[in-house]
């Protein structure tokens, strides 16, 4: 038989009406007047049983307490406990312990997504920090962190949250405050500022026995404050200018330089040839000078009559033309017309 698709629940009829009929088959099958005395025991049940049985999902861990004092753990699952009445039994506390949580420094958002929002509110309280060189900077980060002992994270902590941040701040301060401005802010990632927070914010935790894991600290903005930020942008500005400036000045040297040692260098190169040229020169007159002497020992008329003949030689070869003048004649006669095509 086909199922009524007005009535899906059969015979025609609507839920109250089922419902109904329900009800005066229960007080039908009840003894007159005893309905009361099957019924209070029944909420009385369906009472304890609300109490007694609770469920954890897979991504929370359970914490019993009996009489207030922890006794166990309880992990995903259908689980069982003593009822609580009149404050005796067992209390049960979840705690998510997969889910990362976080917490905003210097900033809130008040929407994530694509293009965040965030409070027009100052911060200026948790982001103004005071560097090594004594410049104030304006630092915006996260934490994020999960649970990872439930017990210590209920009972060791009376307000994890304000301590965690109190953590993150005396810790951030503690580390930016011993590098200078310039290195905070241009040098950041090689420092490894990042890092450095989260593990000694992990080492506090741990002495205080918080049951808390960090899991990321994250530098949202490092910038200078907005009552200095226009000197700072000058100041920017005229680090760059000096920085143009310097790698200006190191291309002319690396071209001047090299071309001055080059003309050095063939200055001396030029000094040691001539000085090496006068030295030959002066050292093979000596050496003529020496056998000339020799030769004038053995013969000194040879000798004499060989240098001037040398050197009139010389000197006639320089010569234009060559007169011979007799006092007897009246006018000048040439004899030899040295150097002239005719000769």
């Amino acid at each position: 038989m086909e199922p009524n698709k007005e009535y899906p629940w059969g015979a025609g009829k609507k839920p109250d009406e089922i419902i109904q009929d329900w009800e005066k088959k229960f007080k039908s099958n009840l003894p007159k007047g005893s309905a009361w005395k099957y019924f209070i025991p029944l909420l009385l049940i369906l009472f304890l049983l609300k109490g007694v049985v609770y469920t954890v999902e897979p991504y929370e861990e359970a914490v019993i307490r009996r009489f207030g004092k922890f006794v166990r753990k309880a992990g995903p699952g259908l689980h069982f406990k003593l009822p609580l009445l009149f404050g005796l039994g067992e209390e049960v506390n979840k705690v998510n312990i997969e889910k990362k949580f976080r917490e905003e420094f210097g900033y809130r958002t008040i929407e994530a997504g694509v293009t965040p929002r965030y409070s027009n509110r100052d911060y200026s309280d948790e982001r103004l920090i005071l560097t090594a060189d004594l410049n104030v900077m304006a630092v915006q980060w996260s934490v994020q962190y999960r649970i990872k002992d439930s017990v210590n994270y209920l009972f060791k902590v009376r307000n994890y949250k304000k301590t965690l941040r109190d953590i993150s701040e005396s810790v951030m301060r503690d580390i930016v405050g011993d590098y200078s401005f310039d290195e905070i802010l241009t040098k950041r990632l090689e420092l490894n500022i990042n890092n450095l927070v989260q593990e000694r914010m992990q080492k506090i935790l741990d002495y205080y026995v918080s049951g808390i894991q960090i899991v990321t600290v994250e530098f949202q903005g490092v910038v200078a404050p907005d009552a200095v930020l226009t000197a700072f942008n000058e100041e920017n500005e005229a680090e760059q200018e000096k920085e143009t400036l310097k790698n200006q000045a190191w291309q002319v040297y690396n071209q001047k330089i090299p071309e001055a040692r080059g003309q050095a260098l063939k200055m001396l190169r030029e000094a040691e040839g001539y000085s090496a040229e006068v030295v030959n020169r002066a050292e093979g007159d000596a050496e003529r000078f020496n056998e000339l002497l020799k030769a004038y020992t053995r013969s000194k008329q040879v000798t004499k009559r060989r240098i001037y003949m040398e050197k009139m030689g010389n000197v006639m070869r320089t010569a234009g033309e060559v007169y011979v003048v007799d006092p007897d004649v009246k006018g000048i006669v040439p004899l030899l017309r040295l150097g002239s095509d005719e000769n």
